[in-house]
């Protein structure tokens, strides 16, 4: 079964606070998303393999290390683009596809509407980005998609989950990380995150 990281860092719990409040403007959720997201990467990345390459200072000549793998962020559309930005910020080298998906309303399953991706996607480290981890139900199907284009070591990274959406992507996807700023108490009767922070791509995108 795959690890669930619970970030625990001051800077993180600060801006956390931020964007849980109910009186943060657009602008303000929408940068701290994004520094969030940035701040995760660290920890996202920490066993990045290196490889080892001469560099010349301005002194001498050195040995130096440098990412060995490709990244690739694959947000899932569209509160995800909200980390993007964030992530590319400490890892401008990462490429990046996109994952649309929707509830049908008849069988309540997610499904694809969009899908493109990097070739990098099969023999990187990829990062699957959505904001909130609720019922899983698009994260799950979002990576199995991916995991149909090739891709096989994939991290799930969202701000806020709870129980119900890490027990979901375990069972379907027991080979997956989970990276979360925030474990949070549980899903209430309509699917929304308690206490989360509202729905997110609503306040990434003003359209509340």
């Amino acid at each position: 079964m795959g690890k669930v990281v619970i970030l625990d860092h001051p800077l993180i719990d600060h801006k956390m606070a931020i964007i849980r409040n109910a009186d943060t403007n657009t602008k303000s959720f929408r940068e701290n998303v994004n520094e969030i997201a940035g701040l995760m990467a660290f920890e996202i990345t920490r066993d990045l393999p290196t490889k080892k390459v001469e560099v010349v200072t301005p002194i001498t000549t050195t040995t130096c290390n440098v990412l060995d793998r490709e990244v690739v962020i694959v947000p899932i559309l569209r509160a995800g683009l909200g980390m993007v930005d964030g992530i590319q910020m400490i890892i401008p080298t990462a490429k990046v596809g996109h994952i649309g998906m929707y509830r049908d309303e008849e069988t309540l399953e997610p499904v694809e509407y969009y899908a493109k991706f990097p070739t990098e996607i099969i023999d990187g480290k990829v990062l699957v980005v959505d904001p909130m981890l609720a019922t899983g139900g698009s994260a799950s199907a979002a990576i199995t998609n991916v995991k149909k284009r090739g891709a096989k070591d994939i991290r799930f990274v969202g701000l806020v989950g709870c129980p119900e959406g890490v027990a979901r992507l375990n069972l379907d996807h027991p080979d997956v990380d989970i990276y979360l700023a925030a474990l949070d108490e549980k899903l209430n009767e309509v699917g929304y995150i308690v206490p989360g922070l509202g729905d997110c791509g609503d306040r990434l995108f003003g359209t509340k």
